[in-house]
């Protein structure tokens, strides 16, 4: 452990001070973007640690887990046939890959945490896996015996165990922590299932009743479970029901009790037991994580910290040096405004609790606005301002010129809907459009240019988009209709879509539909980790279903008059509903086919019948295969989904602010520098010359610098740089500011659950 640094009179080389705070700067980073690498903190391992984060090497680290991934695509069975041996060096090739980032990160971390990180092992275990796989194929490729490529389920491996892929880790660790207590619900409604099963064997067993196609009804009690697991899911419903309910309407009472008591209670009771221990889960494995952040901050402070009277700071010139070290492109006036939100007294230096904050600070997105005039008020300021130009200008900014344009984009709408060959309807097309681009010129007139088409003015860039598309759609659309010679149903379908795309107005004219959108859009990473969670499942059900159910269905032309492409390529489907429906196309025969037919067993509806289909065409056994897909996708991970995207949801779209954002706007307030967001466009700047450099304040006294020159700064709202921040806001509320938790080396060994259990603070509060 490094002490402090020493007063200026005992001042150590620059190339020594530069290390220590080329470290603290590696545990900011680390604090900032929630890493918990454990890392030597020898000069050479910060440097190679610099160098395993760099953005080259997580991209190059990406693209070889897609390539890999993406091999089964050209592996047999194929979309895209290559021969094994050119399939087999690039997977090779992957592979080196891997190792090489494997022994990167060994070089930076010590060998006992190496050896005990669980990620590194199943790393190289899949390795060697694979290795041993090619071999043996391969050997059995070259005396022409047909292997099994059983490796390729393991790829996901890759995916979920290198250290940027935590997201998708930490959801599976979730979802591991979260199944003991779903395995006891799922116990009781199998026993549920199996006691229903039974009552209906006694109850229509004996009855000599027929189903639709003439088999034998409920006879059987696999066959009586099978069918009644799928009414849960309600993808066989009424048709399970109609041969007892058309022998005596009595009947029906005994499927409708199983519908409530399976159906609705045990349903519901899975989602809420999933959403309460998911939700834990997620609590603690964030509290674990704000913990570690602490504990990387503090490490960093002990590296700056100097003795002033008598309490240890960290001075200005070392506090901003190691900012921009974390931040290379942070800009002079955000680092000022970072500096005066530090330094509450003003007194050049941050004292321990101030410091810890500074992960946080540079994680919350501070945008500079620089407000100018109006070119036409530069180049003609008394035409710009004269009475009818104010009026215009007036009007524009009236919310009733909002209130106006909503009720053109609803009577749009109804023409849109009409019959477009009227010329009446033509020429009205012409009479919106022009509408539209009065619309936009005059907001060009009124507002800006530079600012109203700024890098961050998305919905008014989405705005002139749409019309842009308009405006084509109609020109080709008058076009085509002109050159008599010229029809192309496939240039007239983009026609059609992008004048319908205009009704998408309707998202920038009405507030909340803009707050919803962007509240979607702000949860998006979220998203995309449970999107990685299902793509991980779908490539490992996918590669075994390939394995197993290839070549069973085939797909023939419909124009192909053959017997087999009747029955899907397989007799033993003659007469059933799985070849009646013609879902011959639902098939394994390669990745692309897998990952659709997967999509349709998530949706449910239908799967019963995808399900008997593969259970003829090989063995009744094939259904435990699309249960167990049901069990782990449909009721574990949507549900988890869903109980997620309302917590990501809640607190996105809530409009409280994080007690940092409410200090970064009170300072920038104070500083005079202040603008909101829906006042960027409407701000007037003011006739004062600030100075030249730019920042939002010159120096220690002028804090209207900035506010001069129409230099203003605001938070960009609801922005989260990583998933790990809005995770954070979504539970900072229940973990005290000064609270560091238990020691480095406990968090470390701790797996959530132990924390839970043996930290007091843990309560369980879900």
């Amino acid at each position: 452990m490094r002490g402090p640094r020493p007063e200026p009179a005992e001042e150590p080389p620059d190339r020594e001070w530069e290390q220590d705070l080329l470290l603290a700067a590696a545990y900011v980073s680390d604090a900032q973007y929630n890493r918990n690498v454990p890392f030597e903190t020898s000069p050479r391992a910060i440097r190679l640690y610099y160098f395993y984060n760099h953005w080259t090497l997580r991209v190059a680290t990406y693209v070889f887990i897609c390539v890999d991934l993406s091999l089964a695509l050209f592996e047999e069975p194929a979309l895209f046939p290559l021969p094994f041996l050119a399939t087999s060096i690039v997977e090779v090739l992957c592979l080196t890959a891997f190792f090489g980032r494997l022994v990167h990160f060994a070089k930076v971390t010590p060998q006992m945490v190496f050896w005990k990180d669980t990620k590194n092992i199943c790393i190289l275990v899949t390795i060697a896996l694979t290795l041993l796989d090619l071999i043996i194929y391969g050997s059995l490729e070259a005396v022409q015996i047909h292997g099994i490529r059983w490796s390729r389920a393991f790829r996901p491996v890759f995916l979920i165990n290198f250290p940027e892929s935590r997201q998708i880790r930490r959801a599976l660790r979730s979802l591991r922590n979260t199944l003991p207590d779903i395995l006891y619900v799922f116990l009781l409604f199998m026993f549920s299932v199996l006691i229903f099963s039974l009552m209906a064997l006694k109850l229509f067993g004996d009855r000599g009743l027929k189903t639709a196609e003439g088999s034998p009804y409920l006879t059987n009690i696999l066959e009586i479970a099978f069918e009644l697991y799928v009414l849960v899911t309600t993808a066989n419903s009424p048709d399970v029901m109609m041969p007892a309910y058309d022998f005596n309407r009595w009947y029906s009472l005994y499927f409708i009790a199983y519908i409530i008591i399976n159906t609705y209670i045990f349903m519901s009771v899975f989602l809420a037991v999933v959403y309460n221990n998911y939700r834990k889960h997620l609590k603690n494995e964030i509290r674990k994580l704000v913990y570690l952040k602490r504990h990387k901050m503090m490490e960093a402070f002990k590296i700056l910290k100097v003795k002033v009277g008598t309490e240890f700071v960290v001075r200005e010139a070392e506090w901003k040096r190691l900012a921009r070290m974390v931040v290379p492109d942070i800009s002079s006036s955000h680092l000022e405004l970072l500096w005066r939100i530090s330094d509450e007294g003003q007194k050049g230096h941050v004292d321990r609790m101030n410091f810890l904050r500074l992960a946080d600070l540079l994680n919350i997105q501070v945008v500079t606005v620089n407000i100018r005039k109006h070119p036409l008020e530069a180049w003609a300021p008394r035409v710009y301002q004269s009475s009818a130009s104010l009026f215009v200008q007036r009007m524009v900014r009236h919310r009733a010129f909002v209130w106006v344009y909503d009720v053109i984009i609803l009577v749009n709408a109804i023409f849109i809907a009409l019959d477009e060959r009227s010329l009446f309807i033509s020429r009205a097309e012409w009479f919106f459009l022009c509408l539209y681009v009065a619309e936009i010129l005059l907001k060009l007139y009124t507002y800006e240019p530079r600012a109203y088409l700024g890098r961050k003015q998305f919905w008014n860039w989405f705005d002139i988009l749409i019309i842009i598309a308009a405006l084509v759609a109609t020109v080709a659309n008058a076009t085509i209709q002109s050159a008599r010679r010229y029809n192309s149903q496939q240039v007239l379908d983009i026609v059609l879509i992008l004048r319908i795309l205009r009704l998408l107005r309707v998202i920038v004219s009405i507030q909340r539909f803009r707050v919803i959108v962007t509240t979607l859009v702000n949860i998006g990473p979220t998203v995309l980790t449970f999107a990685g969670l299902v793509f991980v499942v779908y490539y490992a059900f996918a590669i075994v279903g390939m394995e197993v159910f290839q070549g069973k269905v085939r797909f023939f032309d419909p124009n192909f008059t053959s017997p087999d492409a009747l029955v899907c390529g397989n007799p033993a489907l003659r007469g059933s509903a799985f070849a009646r429906a013609r879902y011959c196309k639902n098939n394994f025969n390669d990745l692309a086919s897998a990952f659709l037919l997967l999509t349709e067993l998530t949706v449910v509806n239908q799967w019963h019948v995808i399900a008997g289909g593969f259970a003829l065409a090989t063995h009744q056994a094939a259904k435990l295969y699309f249960i167990f897909f049901h069990v782990v996708v449909v009721i574990l991970i949507v549900n988890i989904f869903i109980a997620f995207i309302l917590e990501a949801f809640f607190v996105a779209y809530s409009l409280e602010k994080s007690e940092l954002e409410t200090v970064i706007e009170k300072k920038i307030q104070e500083l005079g520098v202040g603008i909101q967001e829906e006042e960027e466009q409407d701000k007037k700047p003011t006739d004062n010359v600030g100075s030249k450099d730019g920042g939002s304040s010159g120096g220690d006294g002028d804090h209207g610098g900035a506010a001069a020159k129409g230099l203003y700064c605001r938070i960009a709202s609801n922005k989260y740089r990583t998933v790990d921040a809005l995770l954070q806001r979504m539970f900072e509320s229940e973990i005290a500011p000064d609270e560091e938790g238990p020691s480095l080396d406990e968090i470390l060994s701790f797996s959530p659950s132990d924390m839970y259990v043996k930290n007091p603070n843990f309560e369980n509060s879900a």
